[in-house]
């Protein structure tokens, strides 16, 4: 028995083949919806202070790990003067990573399909044809004016660095010129944070969270003369402002809700000249932009709930 049998240490052994590695597919597809209570763009309310929702879609091509090409097309429900059905926003860029730096670079596209045009400045638009009739039918009861189409694209980079697992820092440039299609170049520059709590916060629900910021400015040249007024019959020069926000927001699968305020330093006067509030009212917010003393309330500080739900094709569909 002894001369017949082989020990297991004397047994060859057959070697295990690896399993082949996932092929890498470089294409994915991030999309994903919100609702919120107020939808506001750089401390500035685009829907009156009231509920919007929001949706989008955009797909990418990952080069590699470290360098990923993007488009996309969003939507969000507004308020605006000149009565616009909604904001369409179309954009692309490329985010190339340098270990923990992180960058974003492409140009973004405003689009407000629509709009009527509001009586105001000289009464021409910007090719010199006069819109009177049309304008005065469309007239807003205070006398503020926006254009019909206030259409504009802004070229933007931004770049974050990754402290460790916790900590997120980074900064943010906007550049346009013009505005909402006033005529006015605009600059929008700020710096960001973000912590993002240790996953054993909640032990294991699953929930996460954060609490992040944002402090930003935005310089304004002179619009066109549209938005003209008796003193400054060629334009007006928009006021620069500062604007900020803090919250904290919970995560849990697909799901974020995000808690918000948002203020800025702008006056209810200029905020008018800036917005053409619709709802703006007294006579008291006198500036050398805003004549009429008129006053908005939609630049002022504001709280923001906002549920969103975001997935990837490769992540979540698979």
């Amino acid at each position: 028995m002894m001369s017949g049998s082989a020990s297991a240490a004397d047994m060859a052994v057959k070697a295990l083949k690896a399993p082949p590695a996932p092929a890498f597919d470089p294409w994915d597809i991030a999309f994903g919806a919100a609702i919120m209570n107020d939808y506001v763009f750089r401390g500035i309310t685009q829907s009156n202070h009231k509920p919007s929702v929001a949706a989008y879609f955009e797909p990418r091509f990952n080069v590699n790990k470290d360098l990923q090409f993007y488009v996309g097309v969003a939507g969000e429900s507004i308020s605006f003067p000149n009565r616009a059905a909604a904001e369409i926003d179309v954009y692309g860029g490329i985010r190339p990573t340098f270990g923990a730096f992180a960058f974003d670079i492409g140009v973004w596209g405003y689009l407000y399909p629509g709009g009527t045009c509001q009586f105001g400045g000289t009464g021409f638009d910007a090719s010199g044809r006069f819109q009177g009739a049309e304008c005065a039918a469309n007239a807003l009861a205070n006398g503020n004016t926006m254009k019909k189409d206030v259409s504009f694209f802004e070229v933007y980079g931004k770049m974050n660095y990754t402290v460790n697992d916790n900590w997120t820092f980074g900064v943010t440039e906007f550049y346009t010129p013009s505005f909402l299609n006033s005529g006015a170049w605009g600059n929008y520059a700020s710096v960001t944070g973000k912590y993002t709590a240790p996953s054993t916060v909640f032990g294991s629900s699953g929930v996460g969270m954060y609490v992040s910021g944002e402090f930003g400015r935005q310089w304004f040249g002179t619009t066109d003369s549209f938005y003209g007024t008796a003193a400054f019959p060629n334009g007006i020069k928009y006021a620069d402002y500062n604007t900020w926000n803090i919250g904290v927001g919970f995560t849990y699968k697909v799901f974020t809700l995000d808690l918000r305020y948002s203020d800025t330093d702008l006056s209810k006067g200029n905020c008018n000249a800036f917005t053409g509030d619709f709802t703006a009212g007294g006579t008291t917010s006198v500036t050398p932009i805003n004549p009429t003393g008129l006053g908005s309330k939609w630049c002022g500080a504001t709280g923001i709930a906002k549920l969103s739900v975001d997935l990837t094709a490769m992540t979540n569909l698979k």
